[in-house]
C-alpha cells in the first residue's frame, strides 16, 4: 500500500448545538452553502464546488463553548477569511449572530453564532 494510500482527508467538520433549523439557516446563509440534508437532529451544508462539508448535530442539553475561553470548554474554532472585517461582522450580526466581548485586536472580529459557538473573521488579503 502506498503511502496516498493511508493519508486522511477532512470530509466534515460537525458543529453541536441545540436546535439543528437556527443554526443550519444562520450557516448556509452567511456562507452561501446549500443545506444537502436536514432534520430535528442533523443538517449537513454543502460548499459549491465541493470540499469539506459542515455539519450540525443536535445534542441534548447542548452547552455552548464559552468566549473567552476560561474554562476549558472552547475545542476550536472557524476561522473565515473575508474581503471586509465590518461588512462581514454587520452581515453575521444581521443573520442572529452576535459580537464577542472582548474583542482580540483590529485585524480579527470573533463572533458567537446563534447556537453560542464562537467563530472568528479576518481579513482574505492575510491568507495569500
Amino acid at each position: 500500500m502506498g503511502e496516498q494510500d493511508l493519508t486522511a482527508r477532512i470530509a466534515m467538520v460537525t458543529l453541536d448545538c441545540a436546535e439543528v433549523a437556527p443554526s443550519a439557516d444562520f450557516w448556509s446563509t452567511f456562507l452561501g452553502w446549500e443545506v444537502a440534508a436536514s432534520t430535528d437532529d442533523y443538517a449537513m451544508l454543502t460548499p459549491p464546488g465541493g470540499g469539506p462539508a459542515l455539519g450540525l448535530g443536535r445534542v441534548e442539553d447542548h452547552q455552548p463553548p464559552a468566549w473567552p475561553d476560561e474554562g476549558g470548554r472552547k475545542q476550536f474554532h472557524l476561522d473565515l477569511a473575508v474581503d471586509d472585517l465590518d461588512a462581514a461582522a454587520a452581515r453575521a450580526t444581521s443573520l442572529g449572530a452576535r459580537l464577542a466581548d472582548p474583542q482580540p485586536g483590529e485585524t480579527w472580529r470573533v463572533l458567537i453564532d446563534p447556537a453560542g459557538h464562537p467563530f472568528c473573521l479576518t481579513d482574505a488579503k492575510s491568507w495569500g
